[in-house]
């Protein structure tokens, strides 16, 4: 049999709980509707039961900038490229009396300008220009020490070139060969100190400014240079770096004992290779300064690339390109690849061992690519005045290790002001 029909009664009974339902939902939409501002401008407490994420608040990492902004402004300060700088360099060697004679390009007759017109764009990010006012002022009664080599030195005459836009440095010492030396800015008792130390490690050294050797190069891999050590309680400031000079010749010692050497066949002595010394002589170095009880701010650069082709320094190499290269056109050579992981290695271990606590006095200024980028900016046989003068085909030494001033190493300066200032 189906179903029958409703009656009226049940219709009407049926429409009681519909009703009911309609009215309730009114209720609440009304309700929502009048108060809904006040409720979305309520605090919500934070529940101590849930874990909050907070990983993106900072960024520890090699080569980043840490700080408290938003992740979108966070970069990798040295990965990036070189874009047009119409606006050219901050300053000229005319302006500048700090360049000595084998970084002055322009002096020496450079025909080519282009080199000075490009500037470093990390990828998100900006790196603005020094600015030398203001980073006098943060530095007011500072002390400021480069240690490390030639290219330290290079390094230091931008430093000081970019400076003297706000006040005229005071040479107030120079050693015998103006290898170490140190500038005062007296209206701001701001001093910068040039420390040479070219191993970073007592060494003996027997080469002259040309590169000639009447001996091998003694080096006491356990012992660290006194020349910076002695001072190093005095310093606020500290740039270090090296490298360069690992390649050479040498003879290693630890407890004045012999125990190998690189590269020399002659001497019937154990080949530990300059990676051996690198290393061992970089882990020195960090330990000391994650141990020490004084805490400066210890800015370590890394190793920077040279730009020979066609042969070395000594046999004909040159480097007369007038361009940056692009990004992966030129990854350097094994050697680049080799001293690059060392420095990686051992200032991650000194991190480490330097604890959360004090690891934000230990920075690193990766200038690797940015220098790799820029085979147009070496001296290249404009380290000597005039070289073609005479001759337009001479056959002139060429320096594709150190960099023309003004040029491509006063990024490394504009790098150093963001990663102590934004601190």
């Amino acid at each position: 049999m189906g179903p029958q029909p409703w009656t009226g009664v049940e219709r009407r009974s049926n429409h009681i709980p519909v009703k009911l339902f309609a009215l309730v939902l009114l209720v609440y939409l009304t309700f929502r509707i009048l108060f809904s501002g006040f409720v979305v401008l309520l605090p919500v407490p934070e529940s101590p039961a849930v874990p909050v994420d907070r990983s993106d608040s900072r960024e520890v990492a090699v080569g980043v900038v840490s700080d408290a902004k938003p992740r979108k402004d966070k970069c990798n300060l040295f990965t990036g490229e070189w874009i047009p700088n119409p606006s050219g360099p901050a300053y000229t060697n005319e302006s500048c009396r700090f360049i000595e004679s084998p970084q002055n390009c322009m002096k020496n007759g450079r025909p080519d300008m282009g080199y000075l017109f490009w500037r470093w764009k990390p990828h998100g990010c900006d790196v603005p220009p020094f600015n030398a006012q203001k980073f006098m002022e943060v530095m007011r009664n500072k002390t400021w020490a480069l240690i490390g080599d030639s290219i330290l030195r290079n390094h230091a005459q931008s430093l000081i070139c970019l400076l003297s836009k706000a006040e005229d440095a005071v040479e107030i010492y120079h050693d015998e060969q103006y290898k170490s030396r140190t500038w005062r800015f007296p209206s701001h008792n701001f001093t910068i100190s040039l420390i040479w130390s070219p191993f970073l490690i007592k060494a003996e050294i027997f080469e002259n400014d040309d590169g000639e050797s009447k001996s091998e190069n003694r080096l006491h891999l356990d012992t660290l240079d006194d020349n910076w050590t002695s001072q190093y309680t005095s310093f606020d400031y500290m740039v270090v770096s090296g490298g360069q000079w690992f390649l050479k010749t040498a003879v290693y010692m630890e407890n004045n004992t012999v125990v190998g050497c690189h590269y020399c066949p002659k001497l019937n002595l154990s080949e530990l290779g300059y990676e051996y010394a690198y290393s061992k002589t970089l882990n020195s170095v960090f330990h000391f300064v994650a141990t020490s009880e004084h805490k400066p701010i210890v800015i370590y650069r890394t190793w920077a690339p040279d730009h020979f082709e066609y042969g070395e320094w000594f046999s004909g190499g040159v480097c007369n390109r007038t361009a940056p290269y692009k990004a992966g056109e030129f990854d350097g050579r094994e050697v680049d690849r080799v001293m690059r992981k060392i420095e990686l290695e051992e200032f991650n271990r000194a991190v480490a061992l330097d604890g959360t606590e004090n690891a934000a006095h230990l920075k690193l200024l990766d200038t690797f690519q940015l220098s790799l980028l820029r085979p147009d900016a070496h001296s290249g046989p404009y380290r000597r005045f005039h070289p073609f003068e005479k001759d337009k085909n001479a056959k002139v030494q060429n320096d594709c290790l150190h960099w023309c001033l003004p040029g491509a190493i006063d990024a490394w300066n504009d790098l150093i002001m963001k990663l102590t200032l934004d601190e």
